[in-house]
């Protein structure tokens, strides 16, 4: 448990640190872009202002006897639109002459009055090309000032020409209280929505690994032989998939180990008891139990248990060899009709015991196949032997061998019992057995039909299986008559 907390606590603090990488950056650009745009506004607005003042100067300034004057009309004029225009943008307002003496200014321009005379330079400056800079504007402002300086223009000899010049002025400090003011609402933002998604991821990777969570201790249960344990996931997303298939392997995982015990349930059981009888009615014969006009009898009894054995070992070992991949063929080209013929007259003896009637093989016509003799021989006896088991007495077994296209398909149809249609889908998994034929074939392992079913997909073949309960049960295999790449399991 405590490795899998280790691995949700990881997974989200990594969650966190990309978001919050992601987070920071994105702000980050988000101020720049701001920054820039607030101080491109805020130079436009203030050369904006000085061109205004500047017009509204040219237009009412007197300059006949060559200084910049005003009448009392036309300074009460600019007066105004200069306390409109400095409050607007909080800005100081100042307009000077050519030698940097102030005529007029704002109201609210501190330090500035008739008497301060602005630095030549700036003048001179504002006069020829126009000043946009940043400083104290000369030690006028003990902090830093945004300037903008835009020359008057008079009409002399037919030709504008400078006569003085308009300042805009506006502190430096409105600029860091506004980026100030934005990175403080960023910040409370930024809290505010990183709490709220680390929640959500919290959440979100809580989900997540949960149902992973939930695998890794049912994979460890199934390691410990324990596969009832389940993953309890029922989303339609990729996890849910997976829990679904997780879910599904270890149903297969359960009923595989269900036939596996069943299984060697049934060999120990299979394995003693003929043992038991061989060992038990040789011993008589030896010590002289069994009076010698007995004896044939119970001989007879042992090669029947010991036939019986070697079925069981017969069966053990092609099961071994399908599981380690050595199960070889030996593809020569045979009649599957006379192989039929031949399994059906095997039975013969069995068949009139229990008064079971064969139809069909009189129409069977040779058909040539390419494959191998001995395996599909066992196929057939195994197919034939599980109909003459389950055959009511006095019911039919019809046989049919068809040569359809380059295949052929061969038929047994039994009456009977028939077989449940919930467990037909599983009687072609090793070990399994239907609850009838638990009763009715005790000697049975459940492993005739898996070799059957792997013999044919050998051949490059299938098998199928049909079944109406207390009527009748149908096996079909189809096996291509020309084999072009013999494999191996």
């Amino acid at each position: 448990m405590k490795n899998r907390q280790t691995i949700f606590k990881k997974y989200l603090c990594i969650s966190m640190l990309i978001i919050l990488v992601g987070f920071t950056i994105l702000g980050v650009m988000i101020v720049f872009f701001i920054m820039q745009y607030w101080k491109t506004d805020r130079w436009d607005g203030l050369k904006s202002n000085a061109t205004t003042i500047s017009l509204a100067v040219t237009d009412n300034a007197d300059y006949s006897s060559g200084k910049l004057t005003f009448t009392q009309k036309a300074e009460e004029v600019i007066s105004v639109t200069m306390r409109t225009l400095s409050n607007g943008l909080h800005s100081d307002i100042i307009v000077t002459d050519s030698e940097g003496n102030v005529v007029i200014s704002s109201e609210n321009a501190l330090g500035v009055d008739e008497n301060t005379v602005i630095s030549k330079k700036f003048v001179d400056k504002a006069m020829n090309e126009g000043v946009s800079e940043v400083s104290t504007f000369g030690g006028i402002y003990e902090e830093h000032y945004y300037i903008v300086g835009v020359p008057v223009m008079m009409l002399r000899d037919e030709a504008l020409t400078p006569i003085g010049a308009v300042f805009v002025t506006s502190s430096a400090s409105h600029y860091s209280d506004y980026i100030t003011t934005i990175i403080k609402i960023f910040c409370s933002a930024g809290i505010v929505t990183f709490a709220l998604i680390f929640c959500f991821v919290g959440i979100f990777s809580y989900q997540l690994t949960k149902p992973l969570q939930q695998m890794a201790k049912a994979a460890k249960a199934f390691g410990n032989g324990d596969f009832s344990i389940r993953v309890n996931v029922k989303s339609n997303d990729e996890v849910g998939e997976l829990a679904r298939a997780f879910n599904s392997m270890a149903d297969k995982l359960s009923a595989s180990e269900g036939m596996r015990r069943a299984f060697v349930a049934n060999v120990s059981h299979e394995l003693k008891t003929p043992m038991t009888t061989i060992a038990g009615f040789i011993d008589g014969i030896l010590d002289g139990t069994i009076p010698p006009e007995r004896e044939k009898y119970y001989l007879n009894i042992v090669t029947v248990e010991v036939k019986r054995l070697s079925r069981l070992v017969t069966s053990m070992l092609a099961l071994s060899r399908i599981d380690s991949g050595e199960l070889k063929m030996n593809t020569v080209s045979f009649d599957i009709s006379a192989t039929v013929l031949n399994t059906f007259l095997t039975f013969e003896q069995k068949f009139d015991e229990r008064k079971i009637n064969v139809k069909g093989l009189e129409n069977n016509q040779p058909l040539f196949i390419e494959g191998d003799p001995d395996m599909i021989h066992q196929v057939v006896y195994n197919l034939v032997e599980n109909a003459s088991k389950f055959t009511n007495v006095g019911g039919d077994i019809t046989v049919s061998v068809e040569d359809k296209g380059g295949d052929a398909w061969v038929s047994i149809t039994n009456t009977g019992a028939g077989i449940p249609p919930e467990q037909i889908g599983f009687i072609f998994d090793r070990f399994y057995k239907t609850d009838k034929s638990r009763s009715i074939d005790k000697n049975g392992m459940g492993l005739g039909l898996y070799l059957v079913k792997t013999i044919i997909r050998l051949h490059d073949g299938e098998i199928s299986a049909q079944s109406v309960e207390g009527e009748y049960t149908t096996f079909k295999f189809r096996i291509p008559k020309k084999k072009s790449n013999p494999k191996r399991h």
